[in-house]
């Protein structure tokens, strides 16, 4: 059996801890028969012959940016059979200035809301809420949710500008409070697929942590998540 061969492209903000985080999932996919490679720069993307030998990228790179001939070679991979996937703000808030990017991923990290502000302390766990994943009808019955029952959390809850290409596996809703602006309740895909050309694109919310990344349910979707997104060998 040919080893498939994944590319872990990590880096950005140091606070999403882009080399830890990624290294509790490249034990299972070596285990899960890909040989992996890692870069800590999206450059890679423009090198065609990397991209047409691999068949899933699993990025970890929060803001930063993203030149334009390795967004182009992203894009046409991707288009071609490429796996991309993610978790968090290491896809779902990356490369902040590029449209192109986010039409690509289909969901864009908007803002997690805060505690009230008289619990607030100055730090990040001033934006961890308790909250729930809930699981939509889809994610009943689709291979990388099924079995999960809906799970509790608590830590950034994501805010997500998304459209309505996404197949939206789970969601979380954000409740009025009265120290926010908002009027009704907000729900937003926590966990969500989406098919661009020949490939396949998976994202999940949570993970701004190493906890939140080794919560049993939320470590079982990501690595469904990674083997439903590669490339299979008759694409």
């Amino acid at each position: 059996m040919t080893t498939r061969q994944a590319l872990v492209v990590r880096g950005g903000w140091d606070g999403h801890r882009p080399v830890e985080a990624t290294d509790l999932f490249i034990p299972f996919l070596e285990c899960s028969g890909f040989a992996v490679r890692v870069e800590d720069s999206p450059e890679v993307y423009a090198d065609q012959a990397t991209m047409r030998a691999t068949d899933l990228v699993l990025q970890c790179v929060t803001m930063s940016e993203i030149s334009q001939d390795a967004l182009s070679g992203l894009r046409a991979a991707v288009v071609a059979g490429l796996g991309l996937a993610g978790w968090h703000g290491g896809i779902a808030d990356s490369y902040r200035n590029s449209s192109d990017y986010l039409q690509l991923i289909g969901g864009q990290f908007a803002t997690h809301p805060s505690k009230s502000p008289n619990l607030c302390t100055g730090d990040q766990s001033d934006n961890y809420l308790p909250y729930t994943v809930e699981m939509t009808a889809l994610g009943r019955e689709h291979e990388i949710t099924a079995g999960i029952a809906d799970f509790e959390l608590t830590t950034e809850q994501y805010w997500v500008l998304h459209d309505d290409l996404n197949d939206v596996l789970a969601t979380t809703t954000h409740p009025t409070q009265p120290y926010h602006p908002w009027h009704r309740p907000i729900t937003s895909p926590a966990v969500w697929t989406r098919l661009w050309g020949a490939g396949r694109i998976f994202v999940a919310t949570p993970g701004h942590s190493l906890d939140v990344l080794e919560h049993p349910e939320v470590r079982t979707i990501i690595e469904r998540g990674l083997l439903w997104a590669a490339r299979t060998a008759s694409e």
